[in-house]
């Protein structure tokens, strides 16, 4: 067990350090980091446009380019590491397929992932029964792709499979729905909205829904709201501020608001109309746009360090670990067990049945024995005595995430995560380099041991031979 976890350690470094040898290689070929900030002003047109989609704010109807950079440099400063996932993300949404579409068979199926989740936003094309949907085939595939960057799940409900629940619902012409949670606490009501736009376009659609989710965020207009907000909240302790010239956040930051509902607490500071930005400076904001994370430990600026670009995957990363849920540490736990147990592939000596046989043996004694232990952990976090030590923990959890060291790990995270292929053959190498060294020594073994026997048996019979010499010559 020891063995393997120093072996999972090793690799881990091996990651670190591989991720950092590449940053080398890039810089000395193009000159460039991924921190490096980036001016919008030398962009392209197409290239600006894709910012501003993976970010999620309208473009339409913005046609000169520097309104777009414009817009670009309000929503948040552009760094090459965010620039090149956007254009690396774009080639992928040309050349792959469509993102997967849930069709639901029923009103118990709908039920189930839509009202019951509470958890998410949807959005749903409801083809009434005997009529023909609202969007195209072509039109509902781009939809899928645009919102699906944003977490935003999609479905189809036929109303020919559940006519009378379409009909109990008013679903009597196809249309479209989004469901998005109402309140600000874990698990609230769901709000139900139909669209009754004039434009079926994939851009006035997503405008619509961006502007509903939008609603749920707390937007503060005058500087005498900030300081109410800005005070210490024992409901709120942690808080994630947005300022910025803009008269909406962006699509990013608004669907994070769902995902971390209960957890953190989303407000919007819209300061196009300050006069007096004395306000600002006094909580320490000395630039917009700012996105600040405020915790009782202090405040943090989102953006300064590396791997924290305006994007859906880099500032969820960030606030999962600044403030993670139990779901959370479980599948970290649920993952490092299962790379534990995946070395025993390597390290078993003998025959590719046997180290088969050993793998399957092991995967299912780590996987019961992490469920089994999870059990009194969840029992025990229950316990009203024990949310001190939780407090605790958050605490210097925050005081450790907030580091540099911190947002390395975060971002080769990152990397890794969009680059799987890459960390699944490093760990197959890493396994057949163990595999070697352990097969190495064992060889060095065997041979240190015929010639210890060897050595041996030579010593018995030269000292025989002495002694049957010494008995002669008497």
């Amino acid at each position: 067990m020891w063995l393997k976890l120093f072996f999972i350690l090793v690799y881990f470094l091996v990651l670190f350090t591989l991720a950092r040898l590449l940053e080398t290689v890039v810089w000395y070929e193009t000159g460039l980091f991924a921190t490096q900030l980036v001016d919008p002003v030398t962009l392209s047109y197409r290239k600006l446009k894709t910012i501003l989609e993976c970010r999620g704010l309208g473009y339409s109807g913005i046609a000169e380019k520097k309104d777009v950079s414009d817009l670009v440099e309000k929503s948040g400063e552009l760094m090459q590491g965010e620039l090149y996932s956007a254009i690396k993300r774009e080639e992928e949404q040309t050349e792959g397929g469509e993102p997967g579409s849930t069709f639901f068979s029923g009103e118990m199926h709908f039920y189930e992932l839509v009202e019951d989740t509470k958890d998410g936003i949807w959005l749903v094309q409801v083809i009434a029964h005997d009529r023909e949907a609202l969007l195209s085939k072509s039109n509902w595939s781009k939809m899928v792709q645009k919102v699906s960057h944003f977490g935003i799940r999609t479905g189809t409900f036929n109303c020919s499979n559940d006519y009378r629940s379409c009909e109990k619902r008013g679903w009597q012409r196809s249309t479209l729905i989004m469901s998005v949670p109402q309140t600000t606490a874990s698990k609230g009501k769901v709000m139900m909205k139909e669209y009754d736009g004039q434009h079926f376009e994939t851009e006035h659609i997503f405008r619509w829904m961006t502007s509903h989710v939008a609603q749920r965020i707390k937007t503060l207009r005058q500087p005498s709201q900030l300081a109410e907000d800005w005070c210490p909240d024992q409901d709120h302790p942690v808080k994630m501020f947005l300022f910025a010239h803009l008269s909406q956040p962006p699509a990013f930051f608004s669907s994070l608001s769902v995902k971390f509902t209960g957890r953190i607490e989303f407000i919007f500071v819209d300061i196009r109309q300050w006069t007096n930005y004395s306000t600002l400076l006094e909580i320490g904001v000395k630039n917009s746009p700012a996105y600040i994370l405020m915790m009782p430990e202090g405040i943090y600026q989102y953006g300064n360090s590396t791997g924290e670009f305006l994007s859906l995957a880099a500032m969820d990363t960030f606030l999962r670990s600044v403030q993670p849920e139990v779901n959370d540490l479980f599948v970290l736990s649920l993952v490092l067990v299962n790379l534990l147990s995946w070395m025993d592939l390597f390290i078993t000596q003998g025959a590719t049945v046997k180290r088969f046989v050993v793998l399957i043996r092991t995967l299912g004694t780590y996987n019961s024995l992490l469920l089994v232990s999870w059990l009194p952990v969840l029992a025990l976090l229950q316990l009203p005595y024990l949310q001190s030590f939780y407090a605790y923990s958050l605490k210097l959890l925050r005081y450790i995430d907030t580091t540099s060291l911190a947002s390395l790990i975060r971002a080769d995270w990152i990397f890794y995560t969009s680059h799987p292929a890459l960390f699944l053959s490093t760990y197959l190498a890493h396994g057949l380099l163990v595999d070697y060294m352990d097969h190495q020594d064992q060889q060095q073994d065997i041979r240190m041991g015929w010639i210890e026997s060897y050595s041996v048996h030579l010593i018995n019979s030269v000292t025989g031979l002495c002694g049957h010499e010494a008995q002669y010559i008497v």
